[in-house]
């Protein structure tokens, strides 16, 4: 459920009328492990504890302050939520150890669809198929090319390497990272894909960890985000510390 989270937040980089501003706040580029943390702390606040308890509230408070800031179109929030709802039960269902049920791929919608109302999304969709659909469509109109995709795109892939290899290594490894995403993502970002030979082996290595994961026993305490030490924040945090500083 962490990667293809990841890769959801990768996606919004194929949006080309948005990654100017992505790039001028700097926090992408100049900040990248920051951002990274910032997100993911403050998406897993609301999630692990509750969108209605004392800290899920706060980090909805926080996330509302950091894009009052800016000037975002509503359907590029929209698109970026359904990211959320969308690529995990891809993913899963494609390298989990199991198949989502339709119960869990509903209740996915219906608390990002929540999420979204609190955070002042407008049009969300009634629907999981119709929230679906606009995924898809918003996709095929918005997704192209710009210099500012691949600036971002290149700057959260190298993130993503830095946590396994050193700098002088990451040209050996970008082919392993792109064979995970889809050839049309990556001509909208600027990236090569990888072999399909390369493809091939990274994605039926990830497919085999979903079966060997299946006949592991079951968990017996839950993997907390929140409760990690992070690059940013080795001691902790404070929730309105999260985000881009003014």
């Amino acid at each position: 459920m962490t990667r293809p989270l990841e890769f959801a937040l990768f996606r919004v980089f194929g949006i080309a009328k948005g990654t100017p501003l992505l790039v001028q706040t700097g926090e992408f580029v100049q900040r990248t492990q920051k951002r990274y943390d910032d997100t993911v702390l403050i998406l897993s606040e609301i999630l692990e504890h509750g969108y209605d308890s004392e800290r899920g509230n706060a980090a909805i408070v926080r996330t509302n302050k950091q894009h009052g800031r800016y000037q975002i179109p509503n359907d590029e929030y929209l698109y970026t939520l359904s990211t959320f709802v969308f690529e995990p039960v891809r993913w899963t269902e494609r390298y989990g150890w199991r198949k989502p049920t339709e119960t869990e791929k509903l209740s996915s919608f219906y608390v990002w669809r929540e999420i979204g109302k609190r955070t002042g999304i407008r049009d969300l969709p009634d629907s999981y198929a119709a929230f679906e659909q606009f995924n898809r469509d918003f996709e095929r109109k918005h997704f192209y090319y710009s210099p500012d995709n691949e600036i971002i795109a290149t700057a959260t892939r190298n993130l993503f390497l830095s946590w396994m290899l050193p700098r002088w290594l990451y040209d050996v490894g970008a082919p392993f990272v792109h064979a995970l995403i889809d050839d049309n993502l990556l001509a909208t970002v600027g990236l090569r894909p990888a072999p399909r030979w390369l493809q091939g082996m990274v994605r039926s290595s990830i497919w085999l960890r979903g079966r060997f994961v299946g006949l592991l026993p079951p968990r017996r305490h839950p993997h907390l985000l929140t409760r990690e030490s992070t690059p940013t924040y080795p001691e902790g945090y404070q929730i309105r510390e999260l985000g881009a500083n003014p």
